[in-house]
């Protein structure tokens, strides 16, 4: 039994399916829907979604990322490498609509598992264990009581709030502000420089901005959906809703000015509706995400900020990793247990290095070193050879170095 249809959810369905294990998913959503923004897949997400089949239908909604680039909030060029397959790896790398990407799960897994496979309208309660299995409580979404349902493990995929997680940490509170709030959004726009990078700028206090394409040739203008991140300093809110919306004053006056060559910035801010707010938050990790036959996957066990594009892919790697583990050990807790030993440890890292140098640390460090004014000469505030060991160093600890992803046995 699966909580929650979200990506970890999804690919989890599909990959017990794959490995001949029956299981059905429960969502508290009377109707999915595509929500949300852009997100990016990167090779070690897409090598899973390979294994599933699902490069094609990926290629027909997303967009192959060429590369990655980094500016100053003056719009001036740091420093630019190349992405997926022109980087070495075997897989590419995908900018993709989140909602395009959930219902295209959504799509397989019925058709693969079958119409009934995945449940709408069931808000988990609470779980009960005994030796045969677990027990699931449901309301509906007026909140009256639903059937119980038992299964053999039960595995809580329901995103940053989770209530599966609430039960085995009941005081654990509320996720853990960043002190940063972040702004989402899509529009059509031209494309701008290679027209399939993914563009961060800036930092704080004056703003930090992330901008890729997500689906190509949109109009008739060949305009692309364009998603947007803008990231400010603010206090922290009362509320934590993915898609809370906002207006284009919260946040538009430090992104004004930013005009450049390459990108008119207040022109893609002001042409999008509608505008999503959300603040940066996490966990602290956690020492187990296991509890005698329910486990944890994805955001439920490790929300990270989204600084490295990590969130999903490594709810993906969750799913797929623990799908082998069922494959080893059949659907018991020594399985549960497997998972929990090797994906805790993995997860934690990244939780951490998120917080203190993920990608955009090539901003940070830029930005000190110049307090934040022009620079001549990158070269003369940042070497190339400094640029990439940052990079490398994110690489190393999310688990997609190329030559180590290449090596690395399937995990399914």
């Amino acid at each position: 039994m699966i909580i929650g249809a979200g990506i970890g959810g999804l690919v989890l369905a599909l990959s017990l399916h794959q490995i001949g294990r029956s299981c059905r998913v429960f969502e508290s959503v009377a109707e999915l829907k595509p929500l949300g923004a852009g997100i990016n897949l990167l090779p070690h997400a897409v090598r899973e979604l390979d294994e599933l089949g699902l490069v094609p239908a990926l290629d027909a909604v997303a967009i192959r990322t060429q590369d990655a680039s980094y500016f100053n909030h003056h719009g001036q060029f740091i420093y630019r490498e190349v992405a997926g397959q022109a980087a070495g790896y075997a897989w590419p790398q995908f900018s993709i609509h989140r909602g395009d990407l959930q219902m295209l799960l959504l799509k397989a897994v019925r058709e693969r598992l079958g119409e009934d496979s995945v449940v709408t309208g069931h808000r988990f309660v609470s779980v009960e264990q005994d030796s045969g299995g677990v027990v699931a409580n449901f309301v509906d979404t007026k909140g009256e009581p639903l059937p119980a349902v038992r299964a053999s493990v039960m595995i809580g995929c329901d995103g940053v709030n989770s209530t599966v997680r609430k039960q085995f940490y009941p005081h654990e509170g509320d996720p853990v502000y960043s002190g940063l709030t972040i702004w989402r959004g899509v529009t059509p726009f031209k494309p701008f420089l290679s027209g399939a990078d993914t563009i961060r700028a800036g930092w704080m206090p004056v703003g930090k901005l992330m901008v890729y394409p997500i689906r190509d040739k949109i109009d008739a203008q060949g305009n692309q959906l364009v998603n947007w991140v803008a990231t400010l300093e603010r206090p922290k809110p009362s509320t934590y809703d993915w898609n809370g919306q906002a207006k284009l004053e919260d946040f538009f006056e430090p992104y004004s000015k930013w005009q450049f060559d390459w990108l008119d910035v207040p022109q893609l801010l002001r042409q999008t509706k509608p505008y999503l707010v959300y603040p940066m938050v996490d966990r602290d990790p956690v020492p187990t995400w296991t509890f005698g036959k329910v486990t944890l996957l994805g955001d439920a066990a490790h929300p990270m900020y989204p600084r490295g594009s990590n969130g999903a892919g490594q709810s993906i790697l969750d799913a797929r990793y623990l799908a082998g583990c069922f494959k080893r050990s059949g659907t018991t807790e020594d399985a549960l247990q497997e998972y929990d030993k090797v994906r805790v440890a993995a997860t934690g890292k990244v939780v951490l290095m998120n917080r203190a140098n993920p990608p955009d640390t090539v901003l940070r460090v830029v930005y000190e070193r110049t307090q934040g004014k022009r620079f001549k000469n990158i070269d003369d505030v940042i070497s190339k050879s400094e640029l990439q060991a940052i990079l490398d160093r994110y690489k190393a600890v999310a688990g997609f170095e190329v030559e180590k992803l290449a090596k690395r046995p399937s995990f399914v």
